[in-house]
């Protein structure tokens, strides 16, 4: 919709002022204002700009950490300007935005043609690359992203992960990841041709997070569709096993995905914020040791 496209340039230099000058929220109201008038005169509606501006500012923390994970080395302060704030413009779309007026890939897309039109002559294919990873791990919306414009072949990707468990002092306490979106979840990673699952989690959970686990039961296989700009849909099936350790220490890689790793006790489970696919590997984990101890 061009009055969207119009609206999207609008925030972008908004926020690139804002940005560049280093003003406070308090300026935004004028420059709206003032951008409208010089850049917009043919805008029907400027609801839109305010909203998008609004919501952008109110969640910048969130966005601008998003940032920092989904592009380890790029330091936020070392990103251009324009392309940092077309990046903050499409990352509020694809995670706080409203999915049915905007799908992911309306957002991914209109974001590469902000950094392709205002950008440097590689900003077009950073934000793609930043918004992909972004999205490839948020997957779809609910219903899933209905373009069906663009028909490909779903890949599929074997993956393999672990429920890891320590006892001390009686007590059960088990491994967590916490990914850049603010969930809870399991460690797991792809595996390599030919790998055999049991292998694959034990080295992907020692490359992720330092810990040397002995696999003990397959506990549970998880299947879903996520999605990248590239390669279309991709349908990963994860394979869980039940494992022990008896290493305390975490030591988390450094990644795109993952901010923080933690043990926490059985009973701290529940008040945890993680996927709704996780919880009953996590409960069958539970059953299970509950059953042998």
């Amino acid at each position: 919709m061009a009055n969207r496209h119009l609206s999207r340039s609008i925030v972008l230099q908004t926020l690139f002022e804002k940005d560049f000058n280093e003003l406070d929220d308090s300026k935004i109201e004028s420059l709206i204002k003032r951008n409208l008038n010089e850049f917009a005169l043919g805008l029907e509606d400027s609801t839109f700009v305010k909203e998008l501006i609004n919501g952008i500012l109110k969640n910048q923390k969130k966005i601008d950490m998003v940032i920092e994970k989904a592009a380890p080395e790029w330091p936020l302060s070392q990103i251009a300007s324009i392309d940092r704030n077309v990046l903050r413009i499409g990352i509020y779309e694809l995670l706080f935005g409203n999915k049915k007026e905007v799908p992911p890939r309306v957002a991914i897309n209109e974001a590469i043609e902000l950094a392709k039109a205002f950008g440097g002559e590689s900003s077009g294919k950073f934000v793609n690359g930043v918004l992909g990873t972004i999205f490839s791990e948020v997957g779809p919306p609910a219903g899933g992203d209905k373009d069906e414009k663009i028909k490909k072949k779903i890949i599929e990707e074997s993956l393999a992960g672990a429920v890891i468990y320590r006892i001390e002092e009686n007590n059960f306490f088990f491994l967590f990841v916490h990914d850049i979106f603010g969930y809870w979840t399991l460690s797991k990673g792809h595996l390599n041709e030919s790998e055999k699952p049991e292998n694959g989690a034990v080295r992907e959970v020692k490359e992720e997070t330092g810990v040397n686990i002995k696999i003990e039961k397959e506990i549970g296989t998880n299947e879903y569709i996520a999605s990248d700009p590239e390669k279309g849909k991709i349908k990963k099936k994860v394979i869980y096993f039940l494992a022990s350790t008896k290493d305390k220490d975490i030591e988390l890689k450094e990644s795109g995905g993952l901010d923080r790793a933690k043990w926490f006790k059985m009973e701290e489970l529940g008040d945890l914020k993680m996927y709704d696919d996780i919880r009953p590997i996590i409960a069958k984990a539970i059953k299970v040791l509950k059953h042998v101890s």
